[in-house]
């Protein structure tokens, strides 16, 4: 099991990295995350970054190296990696590349209660979602090619081709629920629909 870690938020994570290519401050972090695509992967906003920030910088995996100020704008702080927050950042990937982390994705919850639906519902909604994955699909074939176009590297852009193959994954399963609900022989649209007091699908 992988060790508990002082700070845990993923955020977290990719504060040290882009620290570990050069000493920031939470501004330009903050620009750096969303240009590189990383609110698509890591949930935040300016607040959420000082605070994580300031819990690295307690942890002692970042340390101020400069205050600055340019101009009329307010006093900035350059953050740098430490030692201890380098170290921190190759073991803390180490254990999310080789360990896989037990998970809790809204679909399979609605999956784990779905009989409380009647067939009737479920397999027009299950219809709709094979729509939606095809077009969140389509738009990441969209942001990949895009970035292809401006010459980025296939490898920063593998969390994109991962997504993918997740939705790719879901969509085979969704299409394979469906035609055992409806099959007219052995289906499970039978049972489920007389368990609703509703006629067969």
């Amino acid at each position: 099991m992988p060790p508990k870690r002082k700070v845990s938020n993923l955020l977290a994570l990719a504060v040290l990295s882009y620290l570990s290519q050069r000493p920031m401050h939470p501004y330009e972090l903050s620009r750096t995350l969303r240009d590189n695509g990383d609110a698509r992967s890591i949930r935040f906003n300016h607040g959420s970054l000082y605070m994580v920030v300031q819990q690295l910088e307690k942890a002692g995996y970042v340390a101020v190296q400069e205050t600055n100020r340019a101009g009329q704008r307010p006093e900035r702080t350059v953050y740098a990696l430490t030692d201890t927050g380098r170290r921190e950042l190759h073991d803390w990937l180490r254990d999310l590349i080789g360990e896989p982390e037990h998970e809790y994705p809204s679909f399979v919850a609605a999956l784990s209660l779905i009989a409380a639906l009647p067939p009737s519902q479920v397999v027009p909604l299950l219809r709709q979602r094979l729509d939606r994955l095809a077009g969140n699909r389509a738009g990441i074939c969209e942001v990949i090619g895009t970035a292809l176009a401006q010459g980025v590297p296939e490898l920063f852009l593998i969390e994109e081709q991962y997504r993918i193959a997740l939705l790719d994954a879901e969509s085979s399963f969704v299409t394979d629920f469906i035609g055992r609900i409806t099959d007219p022989d052995n289906g499970w649209g039978r049972p489920w629909a007389e368990f609703h007091g509703e006629p067969p699908p």
